[in-house]
């Protein structure tokens, strides 16, 4: 049976009476496939008038009420991994009301947060570290004498990262009471690539219980069961109440798809792995041009005349926009699933046979890749471009997602170039700039729709050289990246100089020296950290010049910003328009 989304609240008797799991377990187990129903129904509806994540959720119904029924949450544990999958369990733990308001300000997040809910055990929104966490609070339990169980549920794609099989390895030669429940759909976000989708997508081919994947857990010390149906709601209670019985690392592989009675979700898990809210009216929405669109189009072009140029993406092949690259230069196309840490390791070792890499990767995905990045690609001066997606705030997925920590990250390896587009037509410019440089290069681009027509030529940039828009009196705005509109309107309305600054490292020095020397004050504004990023780079400049001329930095401040949109949250980082006037004019008056 495939439900559809329904334009208003579905009738949900059974679900209504469920505001925490201890409700749920009054039920009796034949009412089971009746809330499943009713919580599918509900989460359709739900997320079609929010949006978010989709897919994954409706693919776990079944085992989030089964968990949740024999399970004493929140005393045992429950660690979902990345926390797609986590909305029917927002629902079955008190949450079902808010759930309109999720990815809102002030609303829910998207994903596990402890802050949130006490049946948060672990907050995630990265991937891979279900088993980790879910491992060190059985191994706190047993300090402490206590028997609660820990359960870990991670998808197929998240098993690929090195990380969870760290974790597997060393819970092998725990006894604590650990399962991990591997929900395998053959997906994560995008189609699952390498050995390890292989060798699972097996089970699914032979439906024989035990068969292929047991001897990879059973050779690392877990007691395998499975694979089993996911949705078969009765022989789901059955094996989980089995093996929950059972001591010591424990693993449990369950089959299950994508998108779960939506049709169309589970014929495009990839375009149905989240959703905008639906339009009432039926209205088709305006597709932009975005940054991502932007990059997509340059690499197919400069493939076209530079056969040694590969593209490397851990596992974000959409959201990067490298299908048409995929598609056209297949031997030059890696997707190495989600295995951030190897995807810049790969690069570099590319880098050293003289074929030139570009890594498609998002700003808050950089980050697991840190040691790697200094390690493998800086100390040994290699040729690699970084083509960061997603950088600065991101909007409704929150602090786990936003890029605000990238030009800290890179702005102390040395050699670097470092490029913060304003426009769609500089980030074509800095891509081509970057891939000329020999050594690391990084472009960092926001997520979104880009400013400004593209014309088909591209411009190598001088390095290190910014450009002065407007020449005014008194105060200097130094602009790095896509606030430059933001910028122009505080510019134009009070008459400041404005400079379009374009790179971090090397910084325009010849400029700034000009500036000082000429303005009462100079305004940094950047979408990233204050702390480490584009104005501790002017203000460190500054100090090493002994200049006197005041500095305000303008950027995110010390603390994690919410999910809500990235107009509200630029609004709450004070990087409006009205934002950046009051603090110039706090600047000026003190």
């Amino acid at each position: 049976m495939f439900l559809t989304i329904p334009p208003s609240r579905p009738s949900t008797p059974l679900l209504d009476q469920i505001n925490d799991p201890d409700q749920l377990r009054q039920l009796s187990a034949e009412k089971l496939p009746e809330l499943a129903e009713q919580l599918r129904a509900f989460l359709l509806y739900s997320v079609g008038q929010s949006g978010g994540h989709f897919g994954a959720g409706l693919g776990v119904v079944e085992l989030t009420i089964a968990l949740h029924y024999l399970l004493n949450t929140p005393e045992d544990h429950l660690v979902w991994d990345v926390g797609h999958q986590s909305y029917p369990h927002k629902i079955l733990t008190g949450r079902r009301d808010s759930m309109l308001k999720i990815r809102q300000k002030g609303g829910p997040s998207p994903f596990p947060k402890r802050a949130e809910s006490i049946y948060d055990d672990f907050g995630v929104g990265h991937s891979s570290t279900s088993i980790s966490a879910a491992l060190g609070m059985a191994i706190a339990d047993k300090l402490k004498g206590l028997k609660n169980k820990t359960v870990a549920v991670i998808g197929d794609g998240a098993m690929t990262a090195g990380m969870a099989f760290e974790a597997l390895n060393h819970a092998a030669h725990t006894d604590t009471n650990l399962l991990v429940i591997l929900n395998d759909n053959d997906m994560s976000i995008s189609q699952n690539e390498g050995g390890l989708a292989t060798y699972l997508a097996k089970n699914i081919k032979h439906k024989t219980e035990g068969e292929t994947t047991a001897a990879l857990f059973e050779a690392l010390d877990f007691e395998y069961t499975g694979p089993i149906d996911g949705h078969d709601l009765p022989l789901l209670l059955a094996k989980l109440s089995d093996v929950l019985a059972k001591s010591g690392p424990q693993f449990l592989h369950l089959i299950t798809k994508k998108g779960k009675g939506f049709k169309p979700a589970e014929e495009d898990p990839v375009g149905y792995h989240a959703i905008t809210k639906i339009n009432p009216i039926h209205q088709p929405k305006e597709k932009k041009v975005t940054y991502s669109n932007i990059f997509g189009r340059w690499i197919c072009h400069m493939a076209e005349s530079h056969p040694d140029l590969t593209a490397i993406t851990p596992a974000m092949k959409e959201g990067s926009d490298l299908v048409e690259f995929a598609n056209r230069f297949p031997a030059r196309f890696f997707d190495v699933a989600i295995a951030e840490q190897h995807a810049l390791t790969l690069a570099a070792g590319m880098a050293c046979q003289k074929i030139k890499p570009v890594v498609a990767i998002y700003s808050t995905f950089l980050q697991r890749a840190y040691d790697q990045l200094v390690h493998d690609i800086s100390i040994q001066e290699l040729d690699i471009l970084l083509a960061i997606d997603r950088a600065g705030l991101v909007g409704e997925d929150g602090s786990t997602h936003s890029g605000v920590l990238d030009i800290s990250m890179l702005r102390c390896l040395p050699k670097t170039v470092i490029m913060t587009p304003s426009n769609a037509q500089e980030l074509r410019n800095m891509l081509y700039t970057g891939y000329l440089y020999k050594g690391l290069a990084s472009v960092r681009y926001p997520r979104g729709s880009a400013i400004a027509h593209v014309d088909g030529e591209m411009e190598a940039l001088d390095i290190g050289r910014s450009q002065l828009i407007t020449t005014g009196k008194k105060v200097a705005l130094l602009n790095f990246g896509p606030l430059l509109e933001t910028a122009q309107a505080v510019s134009d309305k009070h008459g400041y100089s404005l400079v379009d600054m374009r790179f971090v490292k090397p910084i325009d020095s010849e400029m700034i020296t000009e500036l000082a020397n000429s303005h009462q004050l100079l305004v940094t504004i950047e979408d990233h950290s204050i702390i480490g990023g584009a104005g501790s780079e002017v203000s460190e400049y500054l100090h090493r010049t002994k200049s006197s001329t005041q500095l305000l930095t303008l950027g995110i401040p010390d603390k994690w910003i919410g999910h809500a949109t990235r107009s509200e949250q630029l609004t709450q980082c004070g990087l409006d328009e009205a934002g950046i006037e009051q603090a110039i004019a706090h600047a000026l008056s003190h």
